[in-house]
């Protein structure tokens, strides 16, 4: 399960132990409840394991979408994100075998690497300024 943060490029990922929809909610709702204060929309890809959407909408207090089929591009960063986790997961690598420690260090690395679209600052460091600014205290 990936879940990118617009503004920051805060790349978020967990992993389910199958594609049900009660599991996928679990993860979603794990990864997004500690940053609820920013959750204002998630954009769902189309699948039968977003049929609780509605209950991950009310529990975050944000609003759902849904992309329009075969409309990645409604998803870009999303996808561009996927591409970057792959070169720690490449694919035809068994993601059943991932462990905890593994996803956790992906994510760090991917979210401590500077990018050029926040003019050379990390997903975290502008996701940190902006809770900051918004005097939520939040520490990543």
């Amino acid at each position: 399960m990936t879940l990118a943060e617009r503004k920051s490029r805060l790349f978020l990922f967990g992993k389910a132990p199958n594609k049900s929809a009660s599991e996928v909610r679990r993860v979603i709702e794990g990864l997004l409840t500690p940053i609820k204060d920013f959750v204002q929309t998630i954009t769902y890809d189309n699948g039968k394991e977003f049929s609780y959407h509605a209950d991950v909408s009310a529990t975050l207090e944000a609003q759902g979408f849904f992309a329009h089929p075969y409309h990645s591009w409604e998803r870009g960063l999303n996808e561009n994100s996927n591409g970057l986790l792959r070169q720690y997961f490449p694919k035809g690598v068994s993601l059943a075998s991932v462990t905890q420690d593994e996803i956790i260090a992906a994510m760090c690395r991917l979210n401590w690497r500077p990018r050029k679209c926040l003019g050379f600052k990390t997903p975290y460091e502008v996701f940190l300024e902006d809770a900051n600014t918004q005097g939520l205290g939040v520490a990543l």
